[in-house]
């Protein structure tokens, strides 16, 4: 029995024949291999345009930005997976990416939901800076936070966000999502009663959303760029093992408490 309204049956993305394989309407072995570096070829398989020098500058940028941060909950899974089982890298980069949510890989599509609603605000009459404000008021007031904002470890500032900001204004694409970002960055402080770092989730997704990618798409880029960080992980683990050590630091942390016996 099918479930839901189907698309049509058709893809856009690639075929493979009998001597050539074709992406997005090119010959990858005569137009793409060679020509094409992979971050061109990833904006090029999301998006079937080829990317502007601007798009591939912060494309590159950002898959940088967020690649890395350390023995994360996704890189401890991913390691104690390829412990248990030394021939599944594909198990354990799975393992990782399974646990890659927004407490842990930032809340990039958050915010360019959030900025995209505030744009529609905007382009019907209402300020950025009221926007801003009535954002934060309405948050603070539900207990909730405000995506892309405030960070465990960076503070004051996440030097990553603040480095894509610089790069986006040298390179002329801010634009009234990044304007609208900055905005919220002066209404959460006001709202909070401090400053709360805008971290790197806010910034990667207004400077995509300034470049014209669809919000749709901005996950993809922590993603991807997190699946290196794994690989370099596992890469590491197989030559060092730590995934049992980490297990048994686990097991020493946490106390055992039976329950009482009826």
């Amino acid at each position: 029995m099918q479930i839901g309204k189907p698309g049509r049956p058709v893809s856009a993305i690639s075929q493979a024949y009998p001597d050539r394989v074709e992406v997005r309407g090119h010959d990858l072995a005569d137009d793409l291999m060679g020509r094409l570096t992979f971050t061109e070829l990833f904006h090029l398989l999301l998006t079937g345009r080829e990317p502007t020098e601007d798009q591939r500058f912060f494309l590159d940028l950002l898959l940088v930005a967020i690649a890395e941060h350390g023995m994360m909950p996704t890189n401890v899974a991913a390691r104690m997976t390829l412990a248990a089982d030394p021939g599944a890298l594909q198990a354990a980069v799975a393992a990782g990416i399974l646990g890659a949510g927004p407490v842990v890989l930032g809340t990039s599509e958050e915010c360019a939901r959030l900025l995209e609603d505030g744009q529609r605000r905007v382009a019907e009459g209402a300020a950025p800076v009221a926007v801003a404000n009535d954002v934060a008021r309405s948050a603070r007031a539900s207990g909730a936070k405000v995506p892309g904002f405030g960070h465990p470890v960076h503070s004051p500032v996440d030097p990553r966000a603040e480095r894509i900001l610089v790069l986006a204004d040298e390179r002329s694409v801010s634009g009234p999502h990044v304007e609208l970002a900055r905005a919220l960055d002066d209404a959460v402080a006001e709202e909070w009663g401090r400053p709360l770092p805008m971290n790197v989730a806010m910034p990667i997704a207004a400077v995509m959303l300034d470049l014209g990618y669809p919000t749709a798409v901005v996950k993809a880029v922590p993603i991807l760029a997190r699946t290196a960080g794994l690989l370099a992980h596992l890469a590491e683990e197989r030559e060092n093992p730590l995934g049992f050590l980490m297990a048994a630091k686990a097991e020493e942390a946490i106390a055992y408490e039976p329950p009482p016996l009826d």
